[in-house]
């Protein structure tokens, strides 16, 4: 009888880095079944000194074949024994990281292999498939050579040929034609793309959110390939912010490729001048760049340009030729400092070789304003990030259009610069030859800052100037007493349910928050803050509803509904993957099947719902979940956050009803939200007292908003009052 090794593991990672692996039947193993559990065979060489017959002392050395302890030798690492055995195994913190990594990687191919990508497409245009989106996504998996996935593309019309979109276009990839309505319910109601494991119950929704996980996936499986990793840039958070509050999010994942789509779809009389976001992007290029070691570099810059130093570092790896034949690639020469340190992180090293000396003295004793700045390498800096793979087909597809239009790039010397910069690094090409993306041979393009300022002065600033005045000077009473001569105070409507709570004691510890990592006050507080919420959304919810829980952090609120109301069908929408997955765990400790997961921005979530809920969404955030409800004409019951943040955005400007804008400006609204984020216990009574009437004022111009939208809103505090000093709470139904 063949068993699998059984392992429990006793001390790990302690001072003795001991840790035991028990098998206690009578067994028939071979060391050879015992690599192949770990699926290594090729880079485990195990051999194994054992006593008697019945205990065996065993020493594990990766790769080395020696052992500690024991009177016989295994000379045949697939010869077979029976015994009763309990190994012992001494390991080095290297070796238990080497076994455990062998596990992790099993489970990974279990999980990974049970996801799905779906991905829109439209229509394809010349070498590339739209929307761009799906290209983008395309050539990604062709740059990391991920094969972990299963790919759909999703017709938006019925005319496509299944066998040209699958063979022609698609390369080396794997991809399977579905209709919408073959799609499983819970991507049915997110804009692609999307990816969702076999369960349907967890989906992630979003071009940078899908991106994120392809990479994430792709090192899970092969450590080695660092350079993968290396795409999520410095503390692993590219185009981790969502693009609602993220600029940078937003030109990348919006703005560009929505613009390139326009531009190649416009007639030729609107497409003779480049689209403004384009020379947004010209124009971040420009840009100083700004690192975590940006001092260092400076200096190893200033000390290069006193030195006239020219660096030059070899550029590894292999480029396949048009006849398929692969070269190596050779030294190249590089201009600058900042294009030596980029390629040296491709190579995975600390520095340059030429640059790893220590500064002069007359270096060291430089002021840093006197410092010279560093240039752009790559789209977010020095290093080549997820950035660059968003953005390299959609400039492309621009490239090539205004090419055959036989416009002038003059003006785009930047970004043509970074065009052919990007086509150096290894993979590159053979990912966009994968994807039939025949990349330009630009010819080095040079213009004066002069015809660059022309091009720039039409592009719009992404922060309005009023945004950027942020230091006010006095008080919020000028702007309170404004309102109350106009006949505008600060009211709220009394509770419904103010002593209505939970049984807390008799539910399940998932169910209850303070099973968590949270003080036991912080936890009595946040159950007295669910207590307000669920009271609310159970007078509002019918059997059959579905309830969206926006911003859902943890899944506190959506849990405690999902488990109190089972004929409901609940969704978490998050932003953040650890906290859904925290949720997720604990929802599966619970058994709730009336339970979705949403890794994404609430944009990407499109589907119909009938009450929306958020618990302290931060700053414009509320307004965002209160417009996805209106639109979606669903009840809602949100408790808002971080009053400080709240600014104009692209989507959002402020005040928001047509009664405030009458009376207020943009700036004395600022105030107002400036103030109302002073409502901390620690502060003056006085002070908490203007702060919450700020906080009603705020929320009062809001809920007029959503009145003028046929609802009825009601600004109400919760109970008790002390559960948290933002305890404004809004529930509205539309009329």
């Amino acid at each position: 009888m063949e068993d699998d090794l059984i392992f429990s593991q006793e001390t790990i990672l302690g001072n003795t880095g001991k840790v035991t692996y028990r098998q206690n039947s009578w067994t028939h193993l071979s060391w050879f079944l015992f690599c192949e559990r770990f699926e290594n065979k090729a880079s485990l060489d195990i051999r194994c000194k054992f006593f008697g017959n019945c205990k065996g002392d065993v020493s594990l050395d990766h790769c080395a074949g020696q052992s500690r302890g024991g009177e016989k030798q295994l000379e045949d690492a697939n010869r077979n024994f029976k015994c009763n055995i309990s190994f012992v195994c001494l390991l080095s913190e290297a070796h238990l990281f080497i076994l455990k990594e062998l596990q992790l990687r099993r489970k990974m191919k279990d999980s990974v292999a049970e996801e799905h990508l779906y991905l829109d497409f439209s229509h394809q245009y010349r070498d590339s498939i739209f929307p761009l989106h799906t290209s983008i996504s395309l050539f990604l998996l062709s740059y990391c050579d991920c094969k972990l996935f299963k790919i759909f593309l999703v017709p938006t019309s019925e005319d496509v040929d299944d066998q040209f979109v699958t063979k022609k276009l698609l390369g080396d990839l794997e991809v399977h034609l579905i209709s919408r309505c073959q799609l499983p319910v819970v991507v049915q109601s997110c804009r692609l793309p999307a990816v969702v494991v076999k369960d349907g119950k967890f989906c992630r929704a979003g071009l940078s959110v899908v991106l994120r996980h392809i990479i994430q996936k792709t090192y899970e499986a092969d450590p080695s390939r660092k350079y993968v990793l290396e795409l999520l840039g410095f503390k692993k958070t590219c185009l981790k912010a969502c693009a609602e509050v993220s600029q940078w999010t937003r030109l990348c994942e919006i703005s560009i490729p929505l613009a390139v789509e326009g531009f190649l779809t416009a007639s030729p009389e609107h497409c003779q001048t480049i689209p403004p976001d384009i020379l947004q992007f010209e124009r971040k290029l420009g840009e100083p760049v700004r690192v975590h070691n940006d001092d260092k570099i400076r200096r190893q810059k200033l000390q290069q340009q006193k030195a006239g130093a020219k660096a030059a570092v070899p550029v590894l790896g292999k480029e396949a030729t048009e006849e398929g034949e692969t070269v190596e690639m050779h030294h190249r020469p590089l201009p600058s400092l900042e294009l030596s340190i980029a390629f040296s992180k491709l190579l995975v090293q600390e520095e340059v070789s030429g640059a790893v000396n220590r500064e002069a003295p007359h270096i060291r004793r430089t002021k840093t304003s006197d410092l010279p700045l560093l240039d752009h390498v790559f789209a977010e800096g020095l290093y080549f990030t997820l950035a660059d793979i968003v953005l390299l087909p959609c400039i492309h597809q621009f490239l090539v259009s205004s090419k055959k239009q036989g416009k002038n790039l003059v003006n785009l010397p930047l970004i043509t610069g970074w065009y052919r910069r990007v086509q150096e690094i290894p993979g590159v090409k053979q990912a966009a030859g994968k994807c039939n993306m025949e990349l330009l041979q630009l010819p080095g393009l040079m213009s004066a800052p002069e015809e660059l300022l022309q091009d720039f002065s039409s592009v719009p600033d992404e922060i309005e100037e009023e945004n950027e005045d942020s230091h006010f000077v006095g008080g919020p009473r000028p702007t309170m007493t404004k309102l109350m001569e106009n006949g505008i105070e600060a009211k709220f409507s009394p509770h419904p349910c103010p002593s209505w709570t939970l049984d807390w004691t008799n539910l399940p510890s998932a169910v209850n928050p303070g099973e968590g990592k949270m003080s036991r006050d912080r936890a009595l507080r946040k159950q007295q803050q669910l207590n307000n919420l669920v009271a609310a959304v159970t007078k509002l919810a019918k059997p059959g509803d579905v309830i969206v829980d926006f911003c859902s952090g943890g899944g506190h609120v959506g849990i405690v509904l999902a488990h109190m109301m089972p004929s409901c069908q609940v969704v978490l929408i998050e932003n953040k993957e650890l906290s859904l997955i925290r949720a997720k765990d604990r929802s599966d400790e619970l058994g709730l099947n009336n339970i979705w997961f949403l890794q994404a921005n609430l944009d990407y979530f499109n589907g119909t719902f009938n009450i929306g809920v958020a618990l302290h969404a931060c700053g414009v955030a509320t307004d965002m979940v209160m417009e996805h409800c209106i639109k979606a004409r669903a009840a809602f019951v949100i408790s808002p956050c971080c009053y400080g943040f709240i600014q104009n955005t692209v989507k959002f400007k402020y005040p928001r009803s047509h009664q405030f804008k009458e009376i207020l400006s943009y700036k004395e609204h600022m105030i107002l939200c400036r103030f109302a984020d002073q409502t901390a216990v620690q502060l003056p009574p006085e002070r908490r007292l203007i702060g919450k009437q700020c906080m009603g004022l705020v929320d009062l111009d809001r809920a007029r908003a959503a009145e003028e939208r046929n609802y009825s809103v009601q600004v109400i505090s919760m109970e008790p009052e002390s559960c948290s000093p933002k305890n404004n709470m809004f529930v509205g139904t539309p009329t």
